[in-house]
C-alpha cells in the first residue's frame, strides 16, 4: 500500500541562495508559450506554427516569512527560487520576480496573504 503525503506550508518555500526564507499555504501554477502562425500567401489556414517565450507565472497564499532575525523586504526581493516539494518529485521555479503583493496582516504578523511570481525556469527533479 502506497502512502501519499499532501504537500504543507513546509513543501512549499521560497529560498535564496538555498537557504528557505518564507513558507506558503498554498501555490497555484500556470505556465504559458506564446505562438506565431506561419501563414503561407493565398492559403486559407496557417501552414505551421512557431513556439515562442514560456512563461511561468505561479500565485502563493499564505506566505509567511520564516527569518524575522534578518528582516526580508519582499518589495525589494528578486532573483529567488520557489520549491515544492511533492511526495514523488521536487519541482523547482528559477530566477523569480514577483509581479503582484497583497497583503493582509494583524499587527506584528509577518504574513503576506498574496504574492504572485514569475519566473524564468522550471526544474524538475525525481
Amino acid at each position: 500500500m502506497a502512502i501519499f503525503s499532501i504537500p504543507t506550508s513546509k513543501d512549499i518555500y521560497l529560498e535564496i541562495n538555498g537557504t528557505p526564507i518564507a513558507v506558503a499555504q498554498s501555490y497555484r501554477a500556470t505556465t504559458s508559450r506564446e505562438s506565431q502562425a506561419i501563414e503561407a500567401f493565398g492559403s486559407v489556414e496557417p501552414v505551421g506554427t512557431l513556439a515562442g517565450r514560456v512563461k511561468h507565472t505561479i500565485q502563493l497564499t499564505r506566505v509567511y516569512v520564516i527569518q524575522p532575525a534578518d528582516p526580508i523586504d519582499f518589495y525589494a526581493l528578486s532573483d529567488f527560487n520557489l520549491v515544492i516539494v511533492k511526495p514523488d518529485r521536487k519541482i523547482i521555479y528559477s530566477q523569480c520576480q514577483w509581479s503582484d503583493i497583497g497583503e493582509v496582516a494583524n499587527l506584528n504578523e509577518m504574513v503576506i496573504q498574496n504574492v504572485t511570481i514569475v519566473a524564468a525556469k522550471r526544474i524538475e527533479i525525481r
